[in-house]
């Protein structure tokens, strides 16, 4: 994930340091200002209840434990539960639309959220990831994230990190939260973390989310089999280290759960240009995401793409197959185009200034259809007082895990997309909502 690092979104009446609170000794490091939301305390039902730490290592394949040196994931592991086969990202394995299927137990097309960036045919407007405008309003989302959720029933949450967390979603934003700065070290991170596990316990959040992304970046920039990727799962692997024996010092009921969005993969070739093929004038286009003017536009281009190539199927959206769950959305547009492998698509290569040339295509990619490439399979890992050690899991979808941290912390589940039973087997106390 890249985002621009911009100005602080202004909330004066919502920022609070917690310097005060935790002691200026825990930050070796400046942060930037933590935003606090005015939440209410736990309440006092509330207090006896779990914690839940979510990691999100962006772009940690699912093997990348295996294919790299992780000495400190290995070992949580080892005293936790794991998906040797790897989770199942939702379609479109990209950043935004699977941290936020994580995170509200929807799919893409229905929390709204179907890629990095889109269109909104009803809004007429874009949805960019990387501009806060967007990303920070929550009317572009669907569905309860699990920090509102908390919020909701009097129980404290923070997040360092996680997409979507400036947004006022269901009536809430978690109690502590921070905007995005790529610039902020993982340590710092996992410090901060830490340091809201020692708060009182009316103020202490029960759920915490963090986030690196050293690994994607690495995977973008040199490809999956790279020898920086191998230092970016080095690197995230000593985090993991010092935050769990930070957790262990605690000696607390406290659940850590670390897990990917997506994988990577090779890409194969340069860019794929849409308009090759097919009369795209009277569509808005956003990336690969086509938005026609009419309905007679949209069987147009699709009679025009339907054949084109080996490389992309294209359907009118209704047609979508169902086991992607995309065939709903108008955000989705239509056609829908679905990469057969590791390419790069767009509808129309860009317009540059006179002299100036394109950017080398990226050496890794996602995004791509996750039960047709292997290589977008995501991490994951839960080690905790509420898991069984040793415990293996088939493969499984990504929504799921939002009934399993709402049962760890005892909170009600609306409608979701996801299923708390893949998921029983990994817990010592067996009891869905």
């Amino acid at each position: 994930m890249k985002r621009n690092p911009s100005g602080i979104w202004p909330r004066a009446r919502y920022v609070a340091s917690l310097l005060l609170l935790i002691g200026a000794a825990v930050f070796a490091q400046a942060l930037p200002q933590i935003i606090q939301a005015p939440n209410p305390p736990n309440a006092a039902a509330q207090q006896d209840k779990p914690y839940v730490v979510l990691v999100s290592l962006d772009g940690f394949r699912y093997d990348y434990v295996k294919k790299y040196s992780a000495p400190n994931i290995v070992a949580l592991a080892k005293r936790g539960a794991t998906a040797p086969d790897g989770m199942i990202p939702s379609y479109p394995s990209l950043t935004f639309p699977n941290h936020y299927a994580i995170i509200s137990g929807l799919y893409p097309e229905h929390s709204g959220i179907v890629s990095n960036r889109f269109y909104d045919p009803e809004r007429r407007e874009h949805y960019v990831f990387t501009d806060r405008k967007s990303s920070d309003d929550g009317t572009w989302y669907g569905g309860v994230p699990l920090w509102s959720l908390a919020e909701q029933n009097e129980m404290r949450a923070a997040c360092f990190f996680w997409p979507a967390t400036g947004a006022e979603i269901a009536g809430k934003r978690p109690s502590y939260y921070l905007e995005y700065d790529a610039s902020i070290p993982n340590d710092a991170r996992v410090a901060q973390v830490l340091a809201w596990l020692r708060l009182p316990p009316a103020e202490r959040p029960h759920f915490i989310t963090l986030y690196m992304s050293d690994v994607d970046h690495a995977g973008h920039d040199h490809g999956p089999d790279s020898p920086e990727v191998a230092e970016a799962v080095k690197t995230v692997d000593a985090e993991i280290g010092k935050l769990a024996s930070g957790i262990d010092a605690l000696h607390m009921r406290i659940d850590l759960i670390v897990l990917a969005d997506h994988g990577m993969a090779k890409v194969d070739g340069g860019w794929i240009n849409l308009d090759q093929w097919a009369d795209l004038s009277n569509f808005i286009a956003d990336g690969s995401l086509l938005y026609p003017k009419t309905d007679a536009d949209a069987e147009k281009a699709f009679e025009s793409l339907k054949s084109a190539s080996s490389k992309f199927h294209a359907y009118r959206r209704a047609d979508v197959p169902a086991a992607l769950h995309y065939n709903s959305n108008p955000r989705e547009g239509d056609p829908v185009i679905v990469l057969t492998g590791p390419y790069l698509i767009r509808a129309h290569a860009p317009i540059l200034p006179s002299g100036q040339t394109e950017r080398p295509p990226m050496a890794g990619e996602h995004g791509y259809d996750p039960l047709g490439m292997p290589e977008m399979k995501a991490f994951f890992l839960a080690a905790g007082p509420d898991i069984r050690n040793g415990a293996t899991l088939q493969s499984f979808e990504n929504v799921d895990l939002y009934p399993l941290i709402a049962q760890i912390l005892g909170l009600p589940v609306g409608k979701i997309d996801g299923d708390a039973k893949p998921l029983q087997s990994i817990l010592k106390n067996q009891k869905p909502n």
